[in-house]
């Protein structure tokens, strides 16, 4: 087998180890759900183990959008992990906006890991 053959089989391998993909993805997704009511657009997402530091909202003319970071705590050094699928690091969520809000009446409230944003419907002018 050549050096490049050998090189190759390697990422090959490489890739499809879990531990190997898990430290390659830059950014994740919280879950979140989004409804309506008579008069307004509600957001829930679920940000569990972020602190109220560790992110922002920012509303757009079309989008909301959520981007921070969750960090959890290191294990012990001579921890063996049996599963990891929380995820972790950076994250981005935008979320289009549903039909027009009046912006000057938004509230957000983050509790226990669940973030609420209300998007007071508008009449379509901004």
């Amino acid at each position: 087998m050549t050096g490049s053959a050998a090189a190759e089989r390697l990422l090959e391998e490489l890739w499809q180890s879990e531990r190997v993909r898990l430290l390659i993805e830059a950014r994740w997704r919280p879950d979140a759900d989004i409804y309506e009511t008579a008069s307004a657009f509600e957001i829930v997402v679920d940000l569990a183990g972020i602190g109220d530091d560790d992110f922002e909202v920012q509303l757009f003319e079309d989008a909301l959008v959520i981007e921070g970071q969750r960090q959890l705590r290191a294990p012990r050094e001579s921890a063996v992990f049996h599963a990891a699928s929380i995820r972790q690091g950076p994250f981005r969520l935008n979320l289009p906006l549903p039909g027009p809000i009046d912006a000057d009446r938004v509230e957000a409230h983050y509790d226990r890991g669940i973030l609420r944003v209300t998007l007071p419907k508008g009449d379509g002018r901004r």
